[in-house]
């Protein structure tokens, strides 16, 4: 089956064409010809099978016919994530560049000056997080009552960010015979239960079995331990044929101080994570997308729905808390028919987590050692240290101090430098080579301790 059976426009084929597609994939199949018939639709698709564009290519064929008015937006698109709703918009630009549709984009983190003026010209086609959009109509700069076409994107990571009631009280501001979509990668029963409520006899297509994984993926456990987590990481990174990785880890002070570690090393990284404001998160996915940086830290707020292609491995740096994320992490690679490869590291303490994952993949991910996985990986030559300079004579009292200085600058440095635990147990000092002096030097003292 090629894109041209399914009843697109020839300005919306010619489009696809040039960004490069020819077939379309299972859910694109199942789900574009349901929506250009005005049906509602639950689609339940696994990460990277491409159902944005199943979506958004019959979308703009509908919006093609009409015109906008102020305030009144024609169809809406709920994102859960700043990340994946401009990630929407730029699906939107590209497949709709031979429409004359308009289109806003409203989440948090950017001026709303520009937002509100975008709407009062009037726009086809909403993309919007729930918090910003709930603001906007709460100010009255926004009504609901021309929207005939609703997108419900990433379902359940709306669940597990709590944003159903906001979805629930958006559609009863919505006329009732509007047409709505429902895309998710599981179905717990509360999102049976919204859909039940405000969809009309949906078409259900399902390209994936609940909780699957992408067969293009290779996965691997990697053993280690708390204090070698870091190594461990190093030596894969180094071993393999990272083109472009990205690296999630449970929190963001591990994300940042592992992004700092690893460029410390000599990688070319970066870090994404919900602490940064949204343009310097966009800075540093652009960064990545032009291949100034080949690695990316990130947070869970990366990890669902961006499409950045050419992502030859994920590294778990921690693993997940929760099953499904995982599926949504390693889902980053392995996309459009590419294959992938994902590594996870465990420690004894992730048996629960992996067990869990495990479970709702249906599958027993094969196992190997961290020292096996770094065995290829040469050992970083030491400097010599050089010969330590004379030092005058000073008071008793502020050669003590000096010591004193020096002696707990590096221990502190330990605890910076160590892995985040999960756990309220003291972390042992690590000494792995990430340890370097960076207390205050003495005029006198000019000794540099490599690594």
């Amino acid at each position: 089956m090629s894109f041209a059976d399914l009843g697109l426009s020839d300005e919306t084929l010619r489009a696809v064409t040039e960004a490069g597609y020819t077939e379309p994939t299972p859910v694109q199949a199942a789900a574009i010809q349901p929506v250009l018939m005005m049906r509602d639709l639950i689609a339940i698709a696994q990460t990277g099978t491409g159902k944005t564009a199943s979506f958004v290519l019959p979308m703009i064929d509908i919006l093609a016919h009409g015109r906008a008015r102020a305030r009144m937006p024609r169809s809406l698109i709920l994102e859960p994530t700043r990340e994946l709703a401009a990630q929407v918009a730029e699906n939107f630009e590209k497949y709709g560049k031979y429409h004359k549709l308009s289109m806003a984009l409203l989440i948090g983190g950017v001026q709303m000056g520009d937002q509100v003026a975008a709407l009062e010209k009037g726009v086809d086609v909403l993309i919007a997080t729930p918090g910003r959009l709930m603001d906007l109509f709460q100010r009255g700069k926004i009504l609901l009552t021309g929207c005939s076409m609703l997108v419900i994107d990433e379902a359940d990571r709306m669940l597990d960010m709590g944003f159903i009631p906001d979805i629930e009280e958006i559609c009863t501001k919505l006329p009732t015979s509007r047409q709505t979509l429902l895309f998710s990668a599981t179905m717990p029963p509360p999102i049976k239960k919204l859909a039940d409520k405000f969809l009309s006899n949906p078409k259900q297509i399902e390209v994936a079995r609940t909780g699957s994984t992408n067969a293009s993926i290779e996965q691997v456990l990697v053993t280690t331990t708390s204090r070698g987590k870091r190594e461990t990481l190093r030596g894969l990174l180094r071993v393999e044929d990272v083109k472009t990785a990205i690296i999630f880890a449970n929190r963001k002070t591990t994300v940042r101080e592992l992004n700092q570690s690893l460029r410390r090393h000599g990688f070319a990284s970066g870090e994404i994570h919900g602490d940064m404001d949204q343009s310097s998160r966009l800075k540093e996915l652009d960064r990545f997308k032009a291949g100034e940086i080949n690695i990316l830290v990130a947070s869970d707020v990366a990890a669902r729905g961006l499409d950045i292609k050419g992502v030859s491995h994920v590294y778990n740096f921690d693993a997940p808390w929760h099953p499904d994320d995982y599926v949504h992490r390693i889902g980053r690679t392995g996309r459009a028919g590419a294959t992938g490869k994902a590594f996870t590291l465990i420690t004894d303490e992730d048996a629960e987590n992996i067990a869990n994952i495990e479970k709702l993949t249906g599958q027993t991910i094969p196992r190997i050692e961290g020292a096996k996985a770094e065995k290829a990986e040469a050992p970083a030559p030491r400097a010599e240290r050089p010969a330590r300079p004379e030092r005058a004579e000073r008071p008793a009292r502020e050669e003590r101090s000096t010591s004193s200085r020096r002696e707990r600058a590096p221990r502190e440095r330990d605890r910076r430098d160590a892995p985040a635990q999960h756990h309220n147990t003291p972390e042992p000092i690590a000494t792995d080579a990430d340890i370097n002096w960076n207390g205050p030097v003495p005029a006198f003292l000019s000794v540099r301790i490599a690594d």
